[in-house]
């Protein structure tokens, strides 16, 4: 029996292409073959406190069907909410945790009125030092109330274990879901990088003992115990088993390359990776 070919769809984050317009970073991923996109909720694209944004929404949904491109969306914007502070508010803030939530519902809307599947999210740091029952308490009760909005929705919401963050591991991810009492709504964001970081397996292996939970992936390199995002080559990710995991476990999502420190040189990367991904059977361009 020959390897299983890929059925996942392959995707590129709008977070590495922030010099670009958004339709033209979706028009240039389609022209590459790509078929999905990590559509990151930013100041530049898709502004979710901008004016008329079902509006903006509606034009951006009629863009990715005749691309043919299916949309994830993202929402792990570094000043979306303060100018000054990284990723701030989040679910822990002592303070505008409120404002995170609502960015959230608004990501969850948006994904509903793009015909996504899912929201990306993550927990964010313990940075105002709660107990860690307090912190626990406050994120279980945030993503409770969140799943409640995502259901009405349609939406699912795809939780990313995130170094650094209160939530850095899947064993974690697991335990929270199981905490809100294993919510169908509720699945994982697998960034397969992080795995390196936290050192918690080998990507391959978790793809394949996560098969019932993945909703999204995100690949790119990255060096044992570092978090920094790389181009594929330059870190320790062992690329092929990761796509035959892939393969094996006839994954249907978007797996999304995530060079969001690479803007500069966007284009470029991920036509880079595009010859990098497609000799491993990855497919490319429309079936």
């Amino acid at each position: 029996m020959g390897q299983a070919k890929p059925r996942f769809r392959i995707g590129y984050c709008t977070s590495g292409l922030q010099g670009h317009r958004l339709g033209d970073a979706l028009r240039l991923l389609s022209d590459l073959g790509y078929r999905g996109v990590f559509l990151t909720l930013d100041v530049h694209h898709l502004d979710p406190l901008a004016a008329d944004l079902k509006g903006r929404v509606a034009h951006t949904r009629a863009m990715l069907e005749s691309l043919d491109l299916i949309p994830i969306v993202e929402t792990g914007a570094r000043y979306v909410l303060d100018p000054a502070r990284k990723h701030w508010p989040n679910l822990l803030s002592s303070t505008g945790s409120e404002r995170r939530v609502a960015f959230l519902r608004t990501a969850i809307d948006v994904a509903r009125d793009l015909g996504a599947p899912c929201v990306s999210m993550w927990s964010g740091a313990n940075t105002d030092r709660l107990t860690e029952d307090e912190a626990h308490d406050k994120l279980r009760d945030a993503v409770a109330r969140l799943l409640q909005h995502a259901d009405a929705a349609g939406v699912d919401l795809a939780f990313e274990p995130e170094p650094g963050m209160l939530i850095e591991r899947v064993d974690q991810f697991l335990r929270l879901r199981e905490d809100l009492g294993d919510p169908r709504r509720l699945k994982l964001s697998l960034d397969c990088g992080h795995l390196l970081v936290t050192g918690e397996g080998e990507p391959h292996d978790v793809i394949r003992e996560q098969r019932e939970l993945l909703a999204c992936v995100a690949i790119e390199d990255m060096r044992r115990g570092v978090h920094e995002h790389l181009p594929f080559g330059e870190g320790d990710l062992d690329l092929p088993p990761l796509i035959d995991a892939l393969s094996e476990i006839a994954f249907e999502g978007v797996v999304a390359v995530e060079l969001g420190r690479h803007s500069h040189e966007g284009p470029y990367q991920a036509e880079r990776s595009r010859g990098i991904l497609s000799p491993l059977g990855v497919p490319f361009g429309r079936p």
